[in-house]
This record gives structure tokens, sequence and C-alpha cells, in this order.
């Protein structure tokens, strides 16, 4: 137990008294039959330890009986006490006094105005507990005075932050995942005491309130007199409740039945073609397709899996059409198991889907880079037909760097070790990074390429509304204005002027552009005056 204070004798002065240790001992007498013969035996032997042990140690014993008196007379001074002592054996009883009457008190702090009482219950004052019991607490919330929300924002506003505090407490007293909090406002709680609901009873009976502004006591009195009584209509509902919860438990049998193993089922299913490459097939279509891709064409799963999702299948098809109106327990815990066992076989499926794509991404990469290539060799001019050849002289000409022959290389040794099975798993992702990189190296330098082309067939002009790029592609030109984005076409007579305007788009601009070839731009008189007329006087234009 904490220190307590003690009078000094010579100067009469409380002081701190760090000499004696005090301790508590928690005594369960609530199975005690002949009191006042265990009180004094409990005693004697008390006093007779503490001689032999020490005399600094001063032992207080506490009885469950006195411990759950003092707090019906509202005297908490032992709880305060328990929640600042270290516990060196405990069976329950001192944890759940310790972590109650701290949160409690951070409860009571923040809450006071709303808080009716604060009862310690369950099996803890029933005498079932045990050292992994939770430990019940319940508290009524006054809500006759609520203007501002309605009685169930408060309940569950407060209710968030109530059990929020009782993990704090959990967290200060080490006691964690103990604390189990049930929260009630109080006109909701008064029509259950009237209507003697048994939770009520068993609350009223066995709870001991930690803090009470008079209510608790009195109800729980009344409880003891046998004045609260269960109505008739309590009576029947409660009869009546079996059958529906019978009803309901066969129900939700049928749910799992029909729904939950089902799309247990179902959605990976359908995600593993999905992975394959297919569009999501209907549920109907989904084993059958199954069957033809990787059992048979594939050879990647077992028939009898395909034969769990049929049956799966069949079970949610009569429960659904009343071909098979209820299912047991015994059926579900077969459809569970084969569920269970199909979900595991899925996810091998998976990784095996998955490690085959990885490979096959190596063929469709070098694809890629070899369109790229092809690409950038005909925008340079380079006629070889082998890339690898045709790279190295892409490097010799400074427009790819030097690495890419390597890079290129190790992506073509990649494609061929995944043909021969010998590509491991660390040299794939390694030819990825690397054929990625090479990818958009080549498609950067394509891109400036492309970039050099147009300037050897465009025209900057620079006139009062804006500016606007003029390509001049052997006897047509395109105009595009950078304010709307659109393409105008005209034909470059003989003297240069242009002539039979029309809008078109950038296809018909690329295509000429693709096809083009370099030429020296030749800016007449006459083609001035026509620009001059299309985009107005005092245009300037600068050529690359």
């Amino acid at each position: 137990m904490p220190p307590q204070k003690k009078k000094d004798e010579k100067t009469g002065k409380e002081e701190i008294d760090r000499e004696t240790i005090y301790a508590l001992i928690l005594v369960d007498d609530t199975q005690v039959k002949n009191w006042q013969k265990f009180y004094n035996d409990t005693q004697k032997q008390v006093d007779e330890m503490q001689k032999s042990i020490s005399k600094r140690l001063q032992c207080k014993i506490v009885y469950l009986y006195q411990l759950w008196n003092e707090f019906y007379d509202g005297k908490y001074e032992t709880a305060q006490e328990i929640s600042m002592s270290l516990p060196f054996y405990d069976n329950g009883y001192l944890a759940a006094v310790k972590i109650c009457e701290i949160h409690k008190s951070m409860v009571i702090k923040k809450f006071e105005k709303y808080i009716v009482t604060y009862v310690l219950a369950g099996s803890l004052m029933q005498g079932r507990a045990t050292e992994k019991s939770d430990i019940d607490v319940f508290i009524v919330i006054d809500d006759t005075d609520v203007k501002r929300m309605s009685r169930v924002e408060l309940k569950e506003k407060l209710r968030a932050i109530i059990i929020g505090m009782g993990i704090e407490a959990g967290d200060m007293t080490g006691i964690k995942n103990k604390l189990n909090i049930q929260i009630y406002i109080l006109t909701e709680f008064w029509n259950w005491v009237r209507e003697a609901n048994p939770i009520m009873f068993t609350f009223l009976r066995d709870g001991v309130p930690l803090y009470d502004r008079g209510l608790f006591m009195p109800w729980k009195l009344l409880l003891k007199q046998g004045k609260i009584r269960p109505s008739q209509e309590a009576i029947d509902l409660y009869m009546t409740s079996g059958q529906q919860i019978l009803t309901r438990s066969k129900f939700k049998l049928k749910e799992i039945g029909m729904e939950d193993c089902f799309w247990a089922l179902m959605s990976p299913s359908q995600a593993a073609l999905m992975m394959y490459g297919l569009t999501p097939p209907t549920p109907k279509e989904t084993a059958e397709l199954k069957r033809e891709i990787f059992v048979k064409k594939e050879k990647m799963l077992e028939e009898k899996y395909v034969g769990i999702l049929e049956r799966v299948l069949k079970v949610r098809k009569d429960l659904e059409h009343g071909d098979k109106t209820d299912i047991t327990g015994k059926e579900i815990d077969a459809l569970l198991s084969e569920s269970e066992n199909y979900l595991k076989r899925i996810e091998k499926l998976f990784e095996e889907i998955q490690q085959r794509r990885s490979r096959e991404s190596i063929v469709e990469l070098l694809e890629s880079v070899n369109n790229s290539l092809k690409e950038l060799c005909e925008l340079s001019e380079i006629k070889e037909k082998d890339f690898a050849k045709a790279i190295k002289e892409l490097t010799g000409k400074k427009i790819l760097p030097a690495a890419s022959i390597r890079e290129y290389s190790d992506l073509l040794k990649a494609k061929k070790d995944y043909e021969s099975g010998k590509l491991t798993k660390a040299e794939l992702e390694k030819s990825k990074t690397s054929g990625n990189i090479l990818f958009r190296i080549v498609i950067d330098a394509a891109q400036r390429k492309r970039l050099q082309k147009l300037d050897n067939f465009r025209l900057r002009i620079n006139f009062k509304d804006g500016n606007a790029d003029v390509f001049l592609i052997e006897n047509r030109a395109f105009i595009v204005k950078a304010a709307d984005n659109k393409v105008l076409e005209a034909a470059i007579e003989k003297d240069g002027s242009l002539s039979k305007e029309k809008e078109t788009g950038f296809e018909e601009l690329e295509s000429a552009l693709e096809k083009a070839k370099p030429r020296q731009i030749v800016i007449s008189q006459a083609l001035w005056k026509s620009l001059e007329k299309m985009l107005g006087e005092k245009i300037t234009i600068s050529a690359n």
C-alpha cells in the first residue's frame, strides 16, 4: 500500500511514515458461515505471520463483505488505497477494484453532471471470477435534462469517450482488455427496471456501486423486497423469444449456405480468371470456365476443386429456388471445410498465375523495346534490321547512351533463360527494371527525333492575338493556332500563296509529317501575304 501519515511523538506533526511497510490483505468471506470465528482466526494468523516476518510490516485485513458494504454506504477510501497499491498476489478482485476506481475517477471528473451510477457487477460479484474474467461495469447516464441533442446522440457520444477512458485506465494500470463497459441512459434503464428485464435483475442483485447519486440503492432494496416484478407482457415476450431465436438461427444457417460460402468462393474464382486476362464471367459460367482454362488447358488446377465450387453453387441454387428448404449444421461444417481447402488452393493458383505473368512480361517488354527501336531507327535513317546491331549504331551516333548495349543484351538473355526455364525471380526483377529503363530511354530518344523532324517543316508565327505553328509539307500547309488548338489546312500554290483553306484534324497533320521528307523552306512574298490575310497584319516569323 502507499506510505501513510504518522504523528511524530516529539513534534506532534503528521509526517509520511517511510519506515513502516503497509500491506492490505483482501479476504473472501462470502461463503463463510461462522463469521466471528473466521474473523478471529484470520486476524490471529495474520498477526503471527506479521511478527515472524518483520517489525516494520503492518497488515490491514479487509473482507469482501466489508468492502462491498463500504461501497453501499458511499465510502471509497479503501478503493482509493487499492487504486494506488502494488498487488503481489491477486485472483481478480484487486485488479477489478483498482482499474474501476481509476476509470470511475476519470469519468466522474469529466462527466459528473450526467453520471447517475457507476456499478461493478458480473462474475466478480457472483463469486465465480478467475484471473481471466472480464471486469463488468454498468454506467447509467442521466438523459432527462438533454435539450441540444437526442438521447441516442448523448449516449453514443459519451459512450465513445468513456470506453476510450477505459482503454487509458488499462494502459495506466497494466490491466488491459479486461474492462467490459455497458452504458445505459436513465429513461431506457428505468423502463427495463419496470419491466423486470432479466439483465436488470442481475445488475441490481449482484452489482456494487462505486459511485451513486441515490438511485441504485433504492432500486436494489425494491428488488430485495420483491417489489420489482416482471409484467405479463414481459413474461410473454420472453416466452416467445425462444422460438424467434431458433427461427433466426435457422435463417442464419441458410444464409451461410446461400450467400456466405457462395461469395467466399465466387469472388476469388473470378479474380483468378481476371488475373489470367479474362473479363469477369457470370457466376453460372465461372466453374466451367475455370475447368476449361485452369484444369484442361493450363493444367494448373485439379478437377476436385472445380467440383467444390460446383457443389457450393448447387446448394445456393437449391436453397434459392426452394428445392432445399433447410440446411443442417453438419452440412454447413462440410461446406465451410471444403471452402477453406478451396481458398488455400486458389491462393497457390494466384501465385502460379502471377509468376507466369511476370515471366511473360519479359517477352512483352522486349517486344515493346523492339517496336520503339524500330521507330527510332526510321527517324534516325538507320536501316539495320538486327536490333542488337542497330543499338550499337545508335550509341555510336550518340543518339542512345553506351549503357543501352548492355541493357538490351541483358533483356535478350532474360528472354532466353525464361524460354529454357532457368530465369530466377531475382533475375526476373532485375531484367524488368533495366528493361523498363531502356524502354523509357528509347522512347525519349524517338520523341526528340520526332521534335527535330517537326522543326524541319515548322514556322513559328507571332501575331496580334497570339501565336501559331505553320507546317509546310510538300504542297500543303497546316496552320495550328495556340488559342483554339484547331488545325487549318491550305494548298500551297506555285507562287507560294495559300488557297482552299479548310478545317482538318491533328490525325491528318501527323499522317502528312510521317510521310514527308525534309526540304528547304522558302518564305515567298506571296506566302507572307497569305499568312497576313489569315492571321492579321504585322506578323513575325521565326524558323529553326
